[in-house]
């Protein structure tokens, strides 16, 4: 499902015109990544948590020339955890 889907079936589903549901969901994405910019948590209860870590510098491998060693700098990345509900929902 993409994200015109998505704001499809919100639409559909809360019975509103197709527009607001696009609204909606651009507005779930501006929120939760204004949050994670600020370092802070989105947690939806029965869904999972939305939050940003920081993942450590470490050294790698030049992959046109591979016995030269870089430096792949430490960098934030958006990470999800699945809650409680929606694990049981997968499971069934």
């Amino acid at each position: 499902m993409n994200k015109a889907q998505l704001a499809q079936t919100i639409a559909e589903k809360v019975g509103v015109a197709k527009k607001e549901g696009e609204a909606m969901v651009e507005a779930f994405v501006d929120i939760v990544t204004s949050t994670l910019k600020a370092a802070g948590e989105v947690n939806i209860a029965g869904f999972g948590a939305f939050s940003a870590k920081t993942r450590a510098g470490r050294v790698g491998v030049n992959p046109q020339n591979p016995t030269q060693k870089i430096q792949i700098p430490s960098v934030i990345v958006p990470k999800f955890k699945a809650g409680k509900g929606l694990k049981d929902a997968l499971k069934k």
